[in-house]
């Protein structure tokens, strides 16, 4: 069993995601940093970034920024995407962890999308998540971040997925099954992953990565002690329509006070 998101798992990420539409996600955030924010939006804070699919997508629309990660495996491959292109004053990357981070400056938004608040275990770290991110914004900025949505997670539960991504020279098979801890708000959900060159396993890994899925009140509560007024959760990604049990993602948009 590796590490959440060790070397090889990052390796794969960007094509496991390949059919994710990080366009359209950039456009809705355009649209709330334009329906929401107090301030002109033009630094942006990607906390989790991940392999920078985001970030690279909001510099590329001439935004300022920074994109952190404690998985070293995925801003490796962030950091060679980084270096084969052209705009790199737009956008940077550095290891941290968003608990904690800072990052010496004040942001005008902050994103923490693709569920990765729900990597928070424990009410002491999703707290400690958000007041980081506060501390990072400017008063008036804007925090947009997306989560498993609670009641849709009960509702549906979760079941046995299998995907397979074709490549040059074979395919990437993934296995997930994931597993309720009702009492502790948590999904366990079980990769295991094989990559294949010409019908031959060169590669398979497991993993397992623990999520958190939430409610409105708690992360209303939440944000409220992180010194953030929640403005509105939406579905993902149909934002102006209200989540209900058949939306398993959410997205929230809060402002900083």
């Amino acid at each position: 069993m590796s590490s959440t998101f060790g070397s090889a798992y990052s390796d794969a990420y960007d094509l496991l995601y390949s059919d994710k539409d990080y366009k359209a996600e950039c456009d809705l955030i355009e649209t709330l940093f334009h329906r929401y924010s107090k301030i002109p939006v033009s630094s942006v804070l990607d906390l989790g970034c991940g392999t920078g699919n985001h970030a690279f997508a909001m510099a590329a629309r001439g935004y300022d920024v920074i994109g952190i990660d404690r998985s070293e495996g995925m801003l490796a491959v962030a950091q060679q995407r980084l270096r084969d292109r052209n705009d790199k004053g737009k956008v940077r990357f550095q290891h941290g962890d968003i608990r904690t981070e800072e990052t010496g400056r004040h942001f005008d938004a902050a994103l923490i999308m693709f569920a990765v608040l729900g990597y928070q275990l424990e009410n002491d770290d999703v707290l400690s998540a958000l007041k980081a991110a506060r501390r990072n914004l400017k008063p008036g900025g804007l925090l947009i971040f997306d989560v498993w949505y609670g009641p849709a997670v009960l509702h549906q539960r979760p079941s046995d997925r299998v995907k397979i991504i074709p490549t040059q020279r074979g395919k990437i098979l993934r296995v997930a099954s994931g597993e309720l801890d009702v009492a502790h708000h948590r999904c366990d959900v079980h990769f295991r992953l094989w990559r294949l060159v010409e019908a031959q396993v060169v590669t398979e890994i497991e993993e397992t990565h623990r999520m958190r899925y939430f409610f409105p009140m708690e992360l209303s509560f939440f944000l409220k002690c992180s010194d953030f007024h929640l403005i509105r959760i939406g579905a993902f990604p149909e934002f102006d329509k209200d989540p209900d049990e058949s939306t398993w993602n959410a997205t929230a948009v809060a402002l900083a006070v």
